[in-house]
């Protein structure tokens, strides 16, 4: 009986620490990304929850440590986490340090692919980050499957944390 009370208090922790919700302004960046992709007749993308951790720890990261000062970009991790920190550059060099970031970080099987939106000194929000990224022809191919992102997002994770907003897409399901 007690191992049971055990496993079953350590089943709902589990759930607590491991179970990502979006707040309301990822729901909202969420919305707005499957619409635009509905406009484009791209199908829905299912929400991860590897992915979404990754994001939301990604967001975070970048915002109170912020490992994007020049030369590295937002696709850089600090050294002050549970991963391996990295500076990303431009010439994508450290290119695999970001992919890794969701098999390392959780049990998601894939590589992982980022968009990231920084709103510079206010907080960021969904409208800001899906403006900025239609904008850029780079971050729309990826959300749109164009260029050498044809191959079909069968998962995505967001984060929006203070003044970033970062999305994770994936081509393996999350389990």
């Amino acid at each position: 009986m007690r191992f049971l009370l055990i496993i079953f208090i350590l089943s709902l922790f589990q759930n607590e620490v491991f179970a990502q919700q979006l707040n309301e302004e990822e729901k909202k960046l969420y919305s707005l990304l499957m619409d635009y992709r509905k406009e484009k007749g791209l199908p829905i993308i299912p929400l991860s929850q590897s992915l979404t951790f990754v994001a939301q720890t990604h967001a975070k990261d970048l915002n109170d440590n912020h490992p994007d000062v020049f030369p590295c970009n937002m696709h850089s991790w600090s050294s002050k986490g549970p991963w391996i920190p990295c500076c990303y550059t431009s010439d994508h060099a450290k290119a695999e340090c970001m992919w890794s970031k969701p098999k390392e970080l959780t049990s998601y099987t894939g590589n992982g692919f980022e968009i990231s939106y920084g709103s510079f000194g206010s907080m960021a929000t969904a409208l800001g980050a899906i403006g900025g990224w239609k904008k850029s022809a780079r971050h729309n191919a990826v959300i749109i499957n164009q260029g050498v992102w044809k191959e079909p997002w069968n998962a995505i994770g967001l984060g929006i944390y203070q003044g970033y907003a970062v999305v994770w897409f994936g081509n393996e399901k999350d389990k």
